[in-house]
């Protein structure tokens, strides 16, 4: 079968999505973000299940993300992939990857590159096998990076991926 073929079959099923957004100064009022991965993934048919703000801190974002895993096919999370001295979510997760999906960053930095120029090469942006064959997508905090993101590979191939994760 075709890739198309694949997304055909895919897009029959909804994917059950936890969205995570990681920052020390983002409330639920001021969380553009994660409100518009919310809003865009459920527009296409997609049920998000989960949604919290967590702090910058390593133990709180592993913590979330392992329990989520058990529950949802994806987990998408914004913020702390730069590089400050704050941005941890790389660090956090990582060692929960047990498959990495390497060509997710580096496409993402490509198509960042067009829109913010050398600044792209700052981001840490990573996507992956966690435990229970979740999806795990680390995307930057900006509601443009979040957009680009979600736009440009996320939202055109969640529903493939699951369905590629289900297939014996």
């Amino acid at each position: 079968m075709s890739a198309p073929e694949h997304r055909r079959l895919a897009e029959q099923s909804p994917v059950y999505v936890g969205v995570l957004t990681i920052s020390d100064t983002r409330t639920p009022e001021t969380d553009q973000s994660g409100k518009w991965m919310k809003v865009a993934l459920e527009a296409v048919g997609h049920v998000v299940t989960h949604y919290a703000i967590v702090l910058d801190e390593p133990d709180v974002i592993r913590q979330t993300v392992y329990t989520w895993s058990s529950e949802v096919q994806a987990i998408i999370t914004s913020g702390g992939t730069g590089i400050s001295h704050r941005d941890q979510t790389f660090e956090a997760l990582s060692g929960l990857i047990q498959k990495n999906i390497p060509g997710f960053g580096e496409v993402f930095r490509m198509l960042s590159y067009h829109e913010v120029g050398a600044a792209a090469m700052l981001s840490r942006a990573v996507a992956g096998l966690i435990d229970h064959g979740t999806l795990l997508f680390c995307l930057p905090g900006s509601l443009n990076a979040v957009r680009l993101g979600m736009e440009k590979l996320i939202l055109p191939e969640i529903a493939h991926m699951v369905w590629e994760l289900k297939r014996t």
